[in-house]
């Protein structure tokens, strides 16, 4: 079995960025919303999984703001042709068959990293669509994320890849349960989470390679034969130390729906009514064959406003 969990802000904000202008004759932005449905149709076409779900973040959790109250402080406002197109790519997820789930207070890596441990103990192969470094993380036998970035791509033409430990260990140069420990030192500007200072990933990696983790560098820190380097790990061991906690992936949060109820199952009548009023022409005609081949009916009604 196949579960496949996609990072939904992620695609919502890279949909909207990738693809400019494109608004229905009335002039109503859809370039988020054809950029979304487009994704999520490939993602499906490329990997066939059996359940699948859109994870949404639903505010930030208490346990990091507690720790660093500017936590992701500085994130501008959501555009404002964006906010009318996210009302309605989440009334779309569950039509194009997968669930979109989210929990208050919650972050989508961890309600994803979660889901994924949860899969993980009943057998399915998971597989991550997501951009966050801290995913990685999760990385193993059971986990890959997928990517058509084309420095992933093993064949130019490969239609995507699946990245493993294989790729954590040539990006990063450490297994995947280390990357947190190398974010701890890095720290992350976009979230406001502040690094050691003169520490970049050279150092970061080259520090875990030599002890093998956080928790072992910071009970034998004589061992750092940088004298300079040595005197910021030690003045910086508290902010290390939270910088762990904030990065730390919650693995044991409630599920909104189990596994196996995450059946990708397409809702072809209102998920075509939507597309035909956001005027898609030639997905519209994809999706009118597909359901003729279906014979689908439904009772769903698409409450449909920009």
């Amino acid at each position: 079995m196949k579960l496949l969990l996609i990072d939904g802000n992620y695609y919502v904000y890279r949909s909207f960025f990738a693809i400019r202008n494109l608004t229905t004759q009335a002039g109503e932005p859809v370039n988020a919303i054809y950029g979304f449905v487009k994704t999520m149709r490939k993602m499906l076409k490329d990997l066939q999984p059996d359940c699948a779900a859109v994870i949404w973040d639903e505010g930030l959790p208490e346990r990091r703001t507690a720790l660093q109250p500017a936590y992701k402080a500085q994130r501008a406002e959501m555009p404002a042709d964006l906010i009318p197109q996210t009302a309605i790519i989440r009334q779309l997820v569950p039509l194009l068959g997968l669930g979109g789930h989210g929990l208050p207070g919650t972050e989508a890596d961890d309600l994803i990293a979660s889901y994924a441990v949860a899969a993980a103990s009943l057998g399915y192969e998971t597989i991550l669509a997501t951009n966050d470094k801290d995913l990685f993380q999760l990385l193993g036998p059971q986990v890959q994320v997928y990517s058509t970035n084309k420095r992933d791509l093993v064949q130019p033409t490969d239609p995507h890849a699946l990245l493993g430990v294989g790729a954590v260990l040539k990006k990063w140069g450490v297994e995947p349960h280390l990357i947190g420990d190398i974010l701890a030192l890095l720290g992350d500007t976009v979230d406001n989470i502040p690094g050691v200072l003169g520490i970049g990933p050279k150092t970061a990696t080259g520090l875990m390679q030599q002890f093998g983790g956080l928790d072992a560098m910071l009970a034998n820190t004589g061992a750092i034969a940088n004298e300079k380097l040595r005197a910021r790990i030690e003045s910086d061991r508290a902010q290390i130390a939270q910088n762990r906690e904030m990065v730390r992936l919650d693995l044991d949060l409630p599920l909104p729906v189990p596994v196996a109820d995450l059946v990708v199952r397409p809702d072809y009548p209102p998920l075509i009514e939507i597309i035909k009023r956001c005027e898609f022409r030639r997905l519209l005609a994809e999706l009118e064959a597909e359901a003729g081949m279906v014979k689908q009916t439904s009772a769903v009604q698409p409450e449909f406003t920009f």
